[in-house]
């Protein structure tokens, strides 16, 4: 985590109980565009392919994480903590779930469209293929302040 983010996360919780841990990321694709999403209230959830947790070595997200969300430029924008996590392959994912990653029109064929497109360049640069049926961690999370 950079200083700008750790200064963030350490003045909200000053006089507070402070949670053990906390990440610090951006969304892929458009990070200044899809936290803005969060900031307006319409983004309230995110997946990853579960395949990348397991070629980074990273822990699965769990419910009570924190994050501090990130624009392009790596600055502080936003905290978050996750509420749910779900593992599903992405052809069962819930329309409600689509909807609730506010992208684009926020129909189920948008948001279809846009993680193929991702998902098959991500997997593709560590030398893997998309299938419609790849587990995605699926998380949804509740703003809880903006910077």
């Amino acid at each position: 985590m950079n200083v700008q983010a750790q200064n963030y996360w350490t003045s909200f919780w000053k006089g507070k109980e402070m949670p053990e841990s906390v990440s610090a990321w951006q969304f892929g694709g458009s990070p200044d565009e899809l936290v803005q999403l969060v900031v307006n209230g319409v983004k309230s959830a995110t997946c990853s392919g579960h395949i990348f947790y397991e070629i980074e070595n990273e822990a699965l997200p769990k419910v009570d994480d924190y994050s501090i969300v990130l624009n392009s430029k790596d600055e502080p924008v936003c905290i978050i903590r996750t509420s749910e996590v779900s593992i599903m392959p992405m052809n069962e994912v819930p329309v409600d779930f689509a909807y609730a990653e506010g992208e684009g029109d926020r129909s189920y064929k948008y948001w279809r469209d846009v993680h193929i497109e991702f998902f098959t360049k991500g997997l593709k640069e560590v030398g893997l293929t998309f299938s419609e049926d790849m587990l995605l961690v699926c998380e949804r999370f509740e703003l809880i302040d903006v910077k």
